[in-house]
């Protein structure tokens, strides 16, 4: 199944692109490569959840705040490729949680957007990352994602 046929079969319609909330641009293709700015958990331009992980936030919805982050990345990926299917893999990720002084579960956190790459691409979803834990996000966000894809020319 390929990508566009699987997010079909998950009932997964990718939202508008979301407008950059600083001076940047959402992605930028170099060569084979396209890095994707950091992803929020936006979903009809509003937040899931705001807070801390651990405090105002559960381990549970920071999980789908952070496959809700991919769901927005790959809607920026099309955009940049003209279809995930041109997609050959998932280089990296790296994940922002902010979390709670004595909260030490960001890697359960960004599960929630490995686990939904692995749903969408098999093991062209697999890659390398780094989840980290900080104190606060922009908009109060308990969660945000940067994702590089190596496309096909």
């Amino acid at each position: 199944m390929t990508p566009e046929e699987k997010l079909k079969s998950l009932c997964i319609d990718l939202p508008g692109l979301p407008k950059p909330l600083g001076s940047y641009v959402p992605f930028v293709k170099t060569g084979s490569l396209v890095y994707l700015s950091g992803m929020l958990p936006l979903k009809d331009g509003k937040l899931l959840k705001t807070g801390r992980v651990g405090e105002s936030v559960s381990l549970d919805e920071a999980v789908l705040c952070a496959r809700t982050a991919a769901i927005n990345a790959l809607a920026v990926l099309k955009s940049a490729v003209g279809s995930l299917d041109n997609v050959k893999r998932c280089v990296k990720i790296s994940g922002f949680v902010a979390s709670s002084s004595d909260f030490t579960d960001q890697p359960k956190v960004i599960n929630g957007a490995s686990d939904f790459l692995f749903e969408v691409f098999g093991d062209a979803g697999r890659h390398a990352r780094a989840a980290v834990g900080v104190n606060v996000l922009p908009m109060s966000s308990p969660v945000e994602v940067e994702f590089i894809f190596e496309v096909g020319e």
